[in-house]
């Protein structure tokens, strides 16, 4: 499906918030009639950083019901000093989240470089992107993370909703051997989103802090009553598997009526998942959400046909996909210039071939 194109048809292989006080009213957003005749497709996205960001930007190509789950965990950059000094989520991913839901027209485009816009110099603005100011400002006056959100994606005029995956800020502590490279075979503890991020070691499983933190409500009900959850690509540690991390949200990933797919990366990262084969992506997800089935796995046929995973043995990538109850489904989703980038009009094609091919609900356009 990856890379659908008219005329050629994509190869198949198949196997098988909580704080207790009141909450500010949040702008209002229709959603689809209960009887849902003919509807656009109700999906919901979850992830965080450039690899949500891709994911919107072909989604929003397909549906205008589309709501976003963001990991909220990041402790870099102007998201951490602001998270740091105020005691708030971190925004910057949430942010990126928002300008990939701008309208595609003057208003659109404008707001969503602006938000993306960040102040130069030295001083304390320095680095800090407006978008992030704008809604830590509107954290702080309206008390309610997702209230405010709302309220930035009706100025932004954004195609969709962006949601926090829980309402207070999360740390990632990951096990992980040979983060000291004079050390190589033993294993630490690494604390923090950025320093996970770039571990010369290899990551072998993470946890959430504090433990079994709140879901915001809105995402789990997001997540059971969409007719498809999308999970990746993205920074494997830091950005998928959090959500399953999550208690409420992971039994609703679980229970949800929802078909589920699952978008493999590109390329493996460095620090995060040097190494890693695709096998083994699908294998960490298995081991931090044995209980949860996905219905399709979204794989860039060139990435494992001699790209940057090499030439992967696909006989064990349909093995590892069939253990999770999924399709493999490949196909071509990568820009063309070569960098380990989605290109989000051939992504947005495989997302709708997949969601005809492999869905309960029919045709929606």
């Amino acid at each position: 499906m990856a890379g659908y194109v008219p005329g050629r048809q994509p190869q198949h292989r198949t196997g098988d918030r909580s704080g207790g006080q009141a909450r500010t009213p949040a702008p209002s957003r229709p959603r689809s009639s209960p009887a849902r005749a003919n509807p656009a497709p109700r999906i919901t996205a979850l992830g965080g950083g450039q690899g949500l960001s891709a994911s919107l930007s072909a989604l929003r190509r397909l549906t205008s019901d589309l709501t976003a789950v963001v990991t909220v965990a990041d402790d870099g950059g102007s998201s951490g000093r602001l998270r740091a000094e105020l005691g708030v989520l971190p925004p910057g991913d949430l942010r990126k989240a928002l300008a990939a839901l701008c309208g595609d027209d003057d208003w659109g485009r404008t707001w969503s470089e602006v938000i993306q816009q960040r102040f130069t110099g030295s001083g304390e603005l320095g680095g800090h992107a407006v978008g992030n100011l704008l809604i830590v400002a509107l954290w702080e006056k309206l008390g309610d993370p997702v209230a405010a959100l709302d309220w930035v994606g009706r100025l932004l005029n954004v195609q969709g909703r962006v949601l926090p995956m829980s309402a207070v800020p999360l740390d990632i502590e990951a096990t992980v051997r040979g983060h000291d490279p004079a050390r190589p075979g033993e294993v630490t503890a690494v604390r923090g989103q950025a320093s996970v991020a770039v571990t010369p070691g290899t990551v072998q499983s993470i946890r959430l802090l504090p433990d079994e933190p709140p879901a915001v409500p809105e995402a789990v009900a997001a997540v059971r009553e969409a007719d498809w959850v999308v999970l990746g690509p993205g920074s494997w540690f830091t950005s998928v598997l959090p959500h399953l991390l999550v208690p409420e949200l992971a039994k609703a990933l679980v229970e949800t009526r929802a078909r589920r797919l699952l978008t493999l990366n590109l390329a493996p990262q460095p620090g995060e998942t040097e190494g890693f084969t695709p096998q083994r992506h699908l294998e960490v997800i298995a081991d931090h959400a044995p209980g949860l089935a996905v219905d399709a796995i979204l794989v860039d046929e060139r990435a494992v046909t001699g790209g940057a995973f090499g030439q992967a043995d696909l006989d064990g990538l349909e093995k590892a996909a069939e253990r999770m109850g999924a399709a493999l489904v490949l196909g071509r989703v990568a820009r063309t210039d070569g960098s380990p980038r989605h290109d989000p009009e051939l992504l947005a094609a495989a997302y709708d071939r997949i969601f005809r091919t492999h869905g309960r609900i029919g045709p929606w356009r």
